[in-house]
């Protein structure tokens, strides 16, 4: 197929459903576009048995956002293929998003009903963004949401993201912003490298020892170029003897063994008395091969280093959508004035009303419950914490949320929100949610 006359890059405003722009169309036929409306994005539950979720997204929408906008290609399409009518493509050709967007901040912990994230703006501007907002925070705090119970499996040893070839190019990406978000080390993906100012690693795969005529040619070449401090893959033939060939060469100073195949638990142990026994005893060892959070759990008593984590970390970890839903909550009538909607149909209820969030904290500052004000802010006795930050005024994005400065603060937001939370967090049995959802009304 060939490229679309004008077309630079990929516009984010695409990225959305059929029926946004045909709602949309309708909407400004019977004139109710212009209403001012709130939008909330949450999620009813957790994926089962899950005790928490991590946000993650919000940075990429911010940043997409830039790009929604229907230029002569976008308009081209629309027009051309019926979506919608000439009156809503001279709508589209002058649209761009002047409202509010407040949230919970990217690392940030949520529960069932949290309020995630809130657009406030006409009817017209806000109901193009569902499909977006949903396809990013969805993926985004999905993949957030398992690094982060990796990480708490990890203790103190480093998790590298390593997924990228198991699921899409962006969304490996996105994957590897979203799990540096909730603890990890660092990834192995480049773009997210040069994107988000995220540490890359990496050193070599089992071809690349496949591709030297002896195991030991394929290490000496490795330390020529990359120095002692490398590490070296050591299973793709017999791992003792690949171990002896690799301390030989580089002596003390190897940098470390990845182990990838076998029984990880007892072959790290003999894997450590044998590099202890040749006089390696800072050598480090790490062991990757299909690890979740169990596994990484079934390792702690292994003298293990640190940890590659790839198809399950870019999958969710068996949870691969946060399950988040984007619904009109609030809308003016026909005097201006906002009356609470909601959607009523069974199983799929959600409560009417533009939120307001509190995590209520005890003396010793751990979280007991989630308080969601409906109309009004709820009451801080003095030590809680609101969980809502704003994060575009009148269709401006404010600073702080994007780019590496984005990365960094959302890292920390994780890492603090992890110690505030109940013990309970860091249990990876099947649970209720740590802390429950209440709601307060006027």
């Amino acid at each position: 197929m060939s490229t679309p006359a004008g077309w630079d890059h990929p516009r984010t405003s695409l990225y959305t459903d059929h029926y946004e722009l045909t709602m949309l169309q309708a909407s400004l036929h019977s004139g109710a576009a212009h209403r001012r409306s709130v939008f909330e994005a949450f999620a009813r539950r957790l994926p089962d048995g899950r005790r928490y979720g991590i946000v993650a997204g919000t940075g990429r929408l911010l940043e997409g956002l830039a790009d929604f906008r229907f230029g002569e290609a976008e308009l081209d399409f629309l027009g051309r293929t019926g979506v919608v009518n000439q009156d809503t493509l001279e709508y589209l050709a002058n649209y761009r998003f002047t409202g509010d967007i407040w949230g919970y901040p990217e690392g940030e912990a949520y529960f069932p009903n949290s309020p995630i994230l809130i657009v406030e703006s006409t009817f017209a501007e806000a109901c193009m963004l569902e499909t977006y907002v949903l396809s990013i925070l969805n993926h985004d705090s999905a993949i957030a949401s398992a690094a982060s119970r990796m990480v708490t499996a990890a203790g103190t040893r480093p998790c590298i993201e390593m997924g990228s070839r198991r699921t899409h190019e962006e969304a490996a990406t996105a994957s590897a912003r979203a799990a540096v978000i909730a603890g990890f080390h660092s990834t192995s993906n480049l773009e997210a490298g040069i994107r988000y100012g995220i540490k890359t690693v990496g050193t070599a795969a089992h071809s690349f020892t496949l591709l030297h005529d002896t195991e030991r040619e394929a290490f000496e070449a490795q330390l020529a170029s990359l120095g002692e401090g490398t590490s070296l893959l050591v299973d793709t033939y017999d791992v003792e003897t690949a171990v002896r060939t690799a301390v030989e060469l580089a002596g003390p100073k190897l940098g470390g063994v990845r182990l990838d195949s076998g029984d990880l638990v007892a072959q790290a142990q003999w894997v450590r008395r044998l590099l202890d026994e040749l006089g390696n005893e800072n050598t480090r060892i790490m062991v990757t091969s299909d690890l979740d959070e169990f596994a990484i759990a079934g390792l702690q008593s292994a003298p293990v280093d640190s940890y590659g984590v790839g198809t399950s970390l870019v999958t969710g970890s068996g949870a691969p959508t946060a399950s988040m839903v984007y619904k009109l909550v609030s809308r003016t009538d026909d005097a201006g004035n906002f009356i609470s909607v909601a959607k009523a149909a069974k199983n799929k209820t959600s409560m009417g009303g533009r939120k307001y969030a509190l995590r209520k904290l005890n003396e010793r500052g751990t979280a007991t419950q989630e308080i969601v004000g409906i109309g009004h802010r709820p009451e801080d006795d003095g030590n809680d914490r609101p969980l809502l930050q704003q994060f575009m005024k009148n269709g401006e994005l404010l600073p702080g949320w994007t780019g590496h400065e984005g990365v960094m603060r959302a890292r920390q937001r994780h890492a603090d929100t992890m110690t505030e939370l109940p013990a309970v967090v860091n249990r990876l049995q099947r649970g209720e949610p740590a802390i429950p959802t209440i709601y307060e009304e006027n």
